[in-house]
C-alpha cells in the first residue's frame, strides 16, 4: 500500500473508534491536545501522523497504538 493509502486506512480506524464512542472531532481533539482541523485531516487521510500523536490518539480512544496501526488487538 502506497503511503498515502495508509494514511487513509490509519484515518479509517480512527474515525470509527471515535465514532463507535460516540465522540466528536473536538472532544478527542481536547483529549488528545491535537487540534481540531489536525483530527479531521487524519482522518481524511491528508496527514502523516507522528507515533507521538498515534499514542495519544490512541490513549484517548481507550485502545492499543498497535490496533490503530492495523495490528494487534485491544
Amino acid at each position: 500500500m502506497d503511503k498515502k493509502g495508509e494514511c487513509v486506512a490509519f484515518g479509517k480506524i480512527v474515525r470509527r473508534f471515535r465514532e463507535s464512542l460516540g465522540v466528536s472531532q473536538e472532544e478527542l481533539a481536547a483529549k488528545t491536545r491535537i487540534h481540531r482541523t489536525y483530527i479531521g485531516g487524519i482522518e481524511r487521510g491528508e496527514r502523516n501522523v507522528s507515533i507521538d500523536n498515534v499514542e495519544r490518539i490512541s490513549k484517548a480512544l481507550g485502545i492499543k497504538a498497535a490496533y490503530l496501526l492495523g495490528g494487534g488487538s485491544n
